[in-house]
């Protein structure tokens, strides 16, 4: 007679890389069953072109952050690098396996597909899979009426706590022997980088440091390129691999304000929160806006593809100077401010006049805070093809001299430009034969020669993009996302 296997809850993390304020930990908790935390690097999204190694090291980092919690508890999460539902499989010759809990994810079409397949694996399998909320987000919705009343709410619930009983988590022990049925991977990672560092704790560094130093200066510096990689944040990426919750977040700016000298930079900042939630929240209701415009209008607009122009702007040398300052900051750092992400995006797509999603999986790549929900919808915005947001086409040097006027950004990462004068270090292209001799620069040698003139491809895009707008399917189409991610009030007001 074969002996009775233990009853095991599993945690299924994904993009929830935390074990505090994690409905999905907390609600398998209350259980008092046994619990097993996993994390599966799974092939779909190793190989998946949205990904690059800066984000599985990120992850990695997470990981064993957790791990070093865990220690206390003499657990530690079950690593494996599987298929998620061969994985549950080969759990399941060991325990009875009857709940498994993780979060609701608002992914990409790959985990929205392999979602579909692991439900009905668990149903198959007689396995309740409660998908839990996270950050607000709510699945299912038809429109807008309600939302904000319950993310309201949901903001509003103070973090939940991680408070294991004595001996609930499975113990270091048996997932160590459970380990020799599993690929398991390597957790190491580089330990001098360029990018930030992976993990709650990190995390809570970068927000404790914002909230006692840097966020006074808040709204003044967001749209600079230099002084907003030290007065916002930074806690991105901590948000969208789940290292911290928008929730938890939100509560520590809510209670500093009631103190706080420097309110308006507070509201600023937890306005953007709640921005969040409601992109992500876009995406949910609008899947299929990670392959084409929410517009379906847009559809129609077709764009030469030119492989030299992507090239020249993944790599940062268009010949203007902010747009690839900015480029080769975000291929090296994984970081840009907002502003600088649309205007990198405006001048791929009205500037070089090439599709949005021929710049998605470079600068999904590239973003070391990737999120989806946030990816897809900023794209098309900045783009021009929702039908609903203010077109707006920014112009790369009248940017660089408002917000770079010094150009220390630029002379910081487009190093050729480093021993001009000001202001050719903003337009090295308006310099003569002899001031190019006199700095010992020469133009298209060691700087390349602008690759489109701002001025005519500006009044292209716009041209096209303005008369599209006026297009019936496009305001039809327009009306449809207003009805569906906007208040109804507020479209009688509008």
């Amino acid at each position: 007679m074969m002996p009775k296997k233990e009853h095991l809850h599993i945690v299924w993390l994904k993009r929830d890389l935390r074990l505090h304020d994690n409905e999905a930990i907390f609600n398998a908790l209350k259980t008092k069953q046994r619990i097993l935390l996993l994390y599966s690097f799974e092939p779909l999204l190793l190989n998946d072109p949205h990904y690059s190694e800066r984000h599985w090291n990120f992850i990695k980092e997470s990981l064993v952050d957790i791990n070093n919690e865990l220690e206390k508890y003499k657990s530690k999460v079950l690593v494996v690098q599987s298929d998620i539902i061969a994985t549950i499989n080969q759990l399941q010759t060991r325990y009875y396996i009857s709940d498994i809990f993780s979060h609701q994810e608002t992914g990409i079409l790959a985990t929205y597909e392999r979602d579909k397949k692991f439900k009905r694996f668990c149903k198959n399998n007689l396995i309740q899979w409660h998908q839990n909320i996270n950050n607000g987000v709510l699945r299912g919705l038809k429109d807008r009426e309600g939302w904000s009343e319950k993310v309201d709410t949901f903001y509003a619930i103070t973090p939940l706590s991680f408070q294991p009983e004595q001996n609930q988590l499975v113990t270091i022990e048996a997932i160590n022997n459970l380990e020799q049925n599993f690929n398991i991977p390597d957790l190491t990672t580089p330990e001098f980088t360029s990018f930030q560092k992976g993990g709650r704790s990190t995390g809570k560094r970068y927000l404790k440091s914002f909230f006692t130093e840097r966020y006074p200066n808040y709204m003044v510096h967001i749209s600079k390129p230099e002084l907003a990689r030290t007065s916002c944040s930074r806690i991105s990426p901590y948000i969208a691999w789940g290292n911290v919750s928008v929730r938890e977040v939100y509560h520590e700016a809510y209670h500093l304000k009631e103190t706080s000298k420097h309110k308006k930079a507070l509201e600023g900042f937890m306005s953007r929160l709640r921005w969040q939630t409601h992109f992500i929240q876009k995406f949910e209701m609008e899947h299929t806006m990670e392959e084409a415009s929410v517009n379906k209008g847009f559809h129609k607009l077709k764009k030469s593809i030119s492989k030299r122009y992507q090239h020249a702007w993944k790599t940062g040398n268009t010949g203007y100077p902010l747009v690839d300052a900015c480029m080769r900051c975000l291929n090296e750092t994984g970081y840009l401010n907002f502003r600088m992400r649309a205007l990198v995006v405006s001048f791929f797509t009205h500037n070089l006049w090439q599709p949005w999603q021929e710049a998605t999986t470079h600068l999904s790549q590239m973003f070391l805070d990737f999120e989806p929900g946030i990816h897809f919808p900023q794209l098309q915005m900045q783009a021009g093809e929702t039908g609903i947001n203010m077109l707006r086409i920014y112009n790369p040097v009248k940017n660089s001299l408002e917000h770079d006027p010094d150009a220390n950004f630029i002379k910081k990462w487009v190093s050729e430009l480093k021993n001009l004068d000001i202001p050719f270090a903003h337009q090295p292209y308006l310099m003569t034969d002899m001031e190019q001799q006199f700095y010992n620069f020469k133009l298209g040698v060691d700087y390349p020669k602008p690759i489109v003139d701002l001025e005519i491809s500006r009044k292209k895009a716009g041209d096209v993009l303005w008369k599209l707008r006026k297009d019936k399917i496009v305001l039809d189409e327009s009306k449809r996302i207003l009805e569906k991610h906007t208040l109804k009030s507020r479209l009688k007001n509008s």
